[in-house]
């Protein structure tokens, strides 16, 4: 087996154990998403990666469209839930219009695969990605949420965690959705706050802020978006990243 081989595996590996081996994580993450899914829901995985949220979401009885366009981790979803009548894996990336495109793979870190040459570009500056190399590239179909909500209809929830492509995916989508989230990384801070501007051209939402992998709001109460501005100044600084949440005020 090459190097290259190897890093994929060990890669793939690191994932899964970081996603599906934590004692409590799914159980922590169910409670958080039980503000957003139920019964019988809809859920949107954008960037599903290994399964995290789609284990989680099942948890909740909610059906989910889990959206990949990582082989690798495709593999890993196929094993998991091909089985699942209640889970959908659509290999495919999301953007602005549909087509294909390069995604630009880190083997080692499948977690910061990008299709964004630009947000290579920014997060390399910052000293966290010293050691993360994009080594080589796939070319991936690309649908938008648009596509995805005619085909599935319309989510309750939708996650969005595509490492600087989420200004395009937004573009993508021409209503607004009941609750929605997005990655925030403070290397890319521009970045996440042109994608809360599109999110705020698409209606009145309120916002929150959790942490990394904390499942806890980092605010008690839900914010404008001004408020969420300034709260995730007070966040970039610290360079750790987390997910901005996003819902119309009858559900706030």
């Amino acid at each position: 087996m090459d190097g290259s081989v190897l890093g994929r595996v060990w890669g793939i590996i690191r994932s899964v154990a970081m996603y599906h081996a934590i004692p409590g994580r799914h159980r922590r993450m169910a409670r958080f998403y039980a503000e957003f899914l139920g019964p019988g829901d809809l859920g949107f995985d954008i960037g599903a990666h290994v399964g995290s949220r789609v284990r989680s979401w099942r948890r909740l009885g909610a059906r989910v469209i889990a959206v990949e366009p990582q082989p690798d981790c495709l593999r890993v979803l196929r094993l998991l839930y091909g089985r699942n009548r209640a889970v959908e894996i659509v290999a495919a990336a999301v953007g602005a219009v549909p087509g294909t495109a390069t995604l630009s793979v880190s083997s080692r870190t499948p977690t910061v695969s990008t299709l964004s040459d630009e947000w290579i570009d920014e997060v390399s500056a910052d000293r966290r990605f010293a050691r993360v190399h994009w080594d080589r590239g796939v070319e991936v179909p690309v649908t938008t949420l648009d596509a995805l909500i005619a085909t599935y209809g319309e989510p309750a929830f939708c996650k969005i965690d595509v490492e600087g492509f989420e200004r395009k995916v937004l573009a993508g989508l021409s209503r607004p959705l009941r609750a929605l989230s997005f990655e925030y990384l403070p290397a890319a801070h521009g970045e996440a706050l042109d994608a809360l501007a599109q999110v705020e051209a698409l209606g009145d939402y309120r916002y929150n802020y959790s942490p990394i992998e904390t499942m806890r709001w980092a605010s008690e109460s839900w914010l404008d978006g001004s408020e969420l501005r300034q709260l995730l100044e007070r966040f970039r600084p610290s360079g750790r990243s987390g997910d901005v949440y996003a819902r119309l005020p009858t559900l706030a």
